[in-house]
């Protein structure tokens, strides 16, 4: 499709308005100034004619796929050539049909297509604000004729997913000391030998061993008490289970840079860090997210293609408005689980009627494994007169509701001990850390 450009419409303008106060003031310039119209439509015509079909040859290139990180300045890199080799280079004007959770500062980017048949990239700056999977439909191609009256538009389908995944460099930036391989410094560098599963060598009896220990026949070969040493098992099965249900919606403020994010953005980049420790540690890791039913489900592996299963497992996911259903969780984890595994639960139990159902069937889980659940602390909630700028009476009203509810917590807390589950309150923000802290905490006690 041709269109007009804006000096079209400029000089067109210039010639009809002069040739008519021409013809106005010497009506016999009427013949010189039609004569000078006639002209300037056939040079008008020409130019038309030469930018006519000039994209039809132009082909771009996209990748079926393009693996972007929420918030982290990237680029979508567009390949055009041209199947028509007559030497002469055209300039382009490049749009892409960008969705409104990618920005872009550009509008539209100018490059040069020569006319050898030689491949031009263009690289389209951009930066994904919200996760998630996301089409792009088309780009716009533009051209303008030699005299620049007219503008050639072409669109061109691309058929491209654009895969925007969440961004955990800040909770890597925390865990730093967790990913240092400098002598004996970090987690993955750590050798502990203690009372595991795994047996790892034998060696001389020292006094204070246990009998248990003591490995008998090859005591009877060498004449002399042998022990067994054992370490900590390194292919433990770590699952993290996502509540992904409507309490999951809720809007959390960072301290550090005021932006406000879901508490399921929170729960899926902790997930995300775990599993690297995990990895880093040779333990198995695994996922199941789940909101009134079982959504998805990632059996234990390790590997670096794991770890992109189970993140494309989580781009994606979304709050729902629905209650968690915790009877058809522990069922599901009951039947797919056969080996005891440490299970850590995101979740959010500040409504009774939630809180109750998780109690009533978390006897499944805890029988056959160990559970972890962590809630994020709602705000406002904790023990009476624990802010100190509650100075209003409206806020002490405000203090003591939270002190209600931070009780209820703590008696969930004490329930749920009983049934052998431990229950922690955690800050957002802290919510990897936490993680992460339990997860060594659990594997130095071997409680496995």
């Amino acid at each position: 499709m041709i269109v007009p450009t804006t000096r079209l419409i400029f000089w067109s303008g210039v010639l009809l308005m002069s040739g008519a106060l021409a013809v106005l003031l010497e009506p016999g310039a009427a013949v010189p100034v039609l004569a000078l119209i006639l002209l300037y439509l056939i040079l008008v015509m020409l130019d038309a004619t030469n930018v006519y079909g000039s994209l039809n040859e132009v082909a771009a290139d996209f990748p079926e796929s393009v693996r972007l990180t929420k918030d982290k300045d990237s680029e979508i890199t567009i390949a055009l050539t041209s199947s028509k080799s007559d030497g002469k280079s055209r300039r382009l004007r490049v749009g892409l049909d960008l969705p409104s959770e990618i920005e872009s500062p550009q509008e539209a980017i100018l490059t040069t297509l020569p006319g050898n048949g030689t491949q031009v990239n263009v690289g389209w700056p951009c930066a994904p604000r919200i996760r998630g999977n996301y089409p792009l439909a088309s780009v716009y191609l533009e051209t303008t004729s030699p005299l620049g009256l007219w503008a050639h538009h072409r669109t061109v389908p691309a058929e491209t997913q654009l895969h925007v995944y969440p961004n955990i460099q800040k909770e890597q930036r925390n865990l730093a000391a967790f990913f240092l391989n400098r002598g004996t410094a970090g987690i993955h560098a750590q050798r502990q030998v203690g009372k595991g599963r795994d047996f790892e060598q034998l060696r001389e009896y020292i006094p204070g061993d246990s009998y248990q220990d003591i490995h008998w026949k090859a005591t009877a070969r060498r004449n002399h008490p042998v022990s067994k040493v054992f370490q900590i098992e390194r292919t433990q099965e770590i699952y993290v289970i996502i509540d992904s249900s409507r309490l999951s919606a809720r809007r959390v403020t960072d301290p550090e840079d005021g932006k406000t994010t879901t508490q399921l953005e929170r729960f899926i980049n902790s997930a995300m860090v775990l599993g690297l420790i995990a990895q880093k540690q040779g333990d198995l890791f695994g996922l199941i997210t789940f909101s009134d039913r079982v959504q998805s489900f990632v059996r234990a592996k390790n590997g670096t293609a794991h770890f992109a299963t189970c993140r494309d497992a989580l781009y994606t996911l979304e709050p729902k408005s629905v209650n968690p259903d915790f009877e058809e969780l522990c069922a599901f984890v009951r039947l797919r689980l056969r080996k005891r595994a440490l299970l850590f639960v995101l979740t959010n139990l500040d409504d009774p009627v939630l809180a109750e159902s998780l109690v009533n069937n978390v006897d499944l889980l805890s029988k056959n494994h160990l559970v972890l659940v962590n809630m994020v602390t709602p705000p406002n909630i904790g023990p009476m007169f624990s802010n100190p700028d509650a100075t209003e009476t409206d806020d002490l009203y405000t203090q003591l509701g939270g002190h209600v509810e931070w009780q209820n917590l703590v008696q969930l807390k004490k329930i749920l001990h009983y049934h052998n589950v431990t229950m922690t309150l955690i800050t957002h923000e802290e919510m990897a850390p936490a993680l992460v802290s339990q997860y060594v905490n659990q594997k130095q006690r071997q409680l496995l």
